[in-house]
């Protein structure tokens, strides 16, 4: 059995057999994303059934991240309660000596991640708007979950998100600096820690909600959303402003992401996409600028997270473009500090 970073193939069959239904080994397998998040590989078996099989980061990871089993529950309750389009959630192990760490299986779900440009061709223009429209739809519903009913009313405290945010993605960026210090980032997490708004409700937040963070279809629509591994309860302006942050408009650099595949014919603008967004849930977006700013802020501080484990050798993944990121914090930051202006 040919071996893969981050998968013991032999216990890992073994607990395929005795948790999943119907199951045929032998079972092959298939690293699909990694490294940057959560780990995630297609699993297949002789008779042509496919899963996916999701894992921390090997190596050293953050306390408190990478929870298999809080990323688990949520997709189960999604899945099981609500019109939220996630793939169908299979088995958790929380037994570490099957895999070195804990993990969770779903049903595979076929569609087209759009990354980047390149990713772009294979939906055509009328479905590129279609992906825009149904992505805002879907978050919309999201945010109209009631937690209470579905079971992950304990997900998270509801009020005061922002600020906990700030506190932990700064505490993040404190551990992972690695002798770089961004004195920007610093000062915007106390100017935007003193000008936080009043939250409008609490509902699910995604925390990472973008394009290609969902498996779309033929047709544009949304088929899934996935890496849900920060979900919580809090303000629900957060996901639309990260949205925001990601969304870039032609002639712009994808700023957020190196790459932006929003920037091709046919997908809505920014502008559109605040409006759907603002007409569908009945939120005042206003002071979106506040939450454009911070997302700008906790990408910043994320991947000085991410550049730290890859320097330390965590990951498990695609490793290109790392030497890069470094930099690319800075840049971040200053994007932040931009949109803060008047806001913060």
């Amino acid at each position: 059995m040919e071996q893969i970073e981050g998968i013991d193939p032999a216990p890992v069959t073994a607990w395929f057999t005795g948790h999943v239904p119907d199951v045929e080994p032998p079972l092959t397998f298939e690293l699909i994303a990694g490294g940057r998040s959560n780990l995630t590989y297609k699993v297949a078996d002789s008779a042509g059934r496919a899963w996916a099989l999701r894992r921390p980061p090997t190596g050293h990871v953050l306390p408190t991240a990478h929870d298999m089993s809080r990323e688990h529950r949520i997709i189960a309750a999604l899945g099981r309660h609500t019109d939220v389009p996630v793939a169908p959630a299979v088995g958790f192990c929380d037994d570490p000596s099957v895999n070195g760490a804990p993990f969770y299986v779903m049903g595979f779900v076929e569609g087209h991640i759009v990354r980047d440009i390149g990713a772009v061709k294979a939906l055509g223009e009328p479905e590129r708007r279609v992906a825009g429209e149904d992505l805002v739809d879907v978050l919309v519903r999201i945010h109209e979950v009631d937690v209470d009913a579905v079971g992950l009313g304990d997900l998270g405290r509801r009020e005061g998100y922002i600020e906990r945010q700030l506190k932990r993605w700064y505490t993040q960026y404190e551990n992972s600096k690695m002798g770089v210090d961004i004195p920007l980032i610093d000062e915007l997490h106390h100017r935007l820690l003193a000008a936080v708004p009043p939250q409008q409700g609490s509902t699910i937040v995604h925390g990472d909600y973008r394009l290609d963070n969902t498996m779309l279809g033929d047709d544009g629509r949304v088929k899934a959303v996935l890496d849900w591994e920060i979900c919580t309860l809090g303000d629900p302006l957060a996901d639309i402003g990260l949205l925001l942050v990601y969304w870039a408009d032609p002639g712009e650099p994808g700023q957020a992401l190196l790459t932006s595949a929003t920037t091709a014919p046919g997908f809505p603008r920014r502008a559109e996409i605040a409006e759907r967004y603002a007409a569908a849930s009945g939120r005042d977006l206003e002071g979106i600028g506040f939450y454009i700013a911070f997302g700008y802020w906790k990408l910043a501080c994320i991947l000085q997270g991410v550049y730290e484990r890859y320097v330390g050798g965590a990951g498990g993944g695609d490793r290109s473009g790392v030497d890069g990121l470094g930099g690319h914090v800075a840049t971040l930051a200053e994007l932040a500090n931009e949109a803060a202006r008047g806001v913060a």
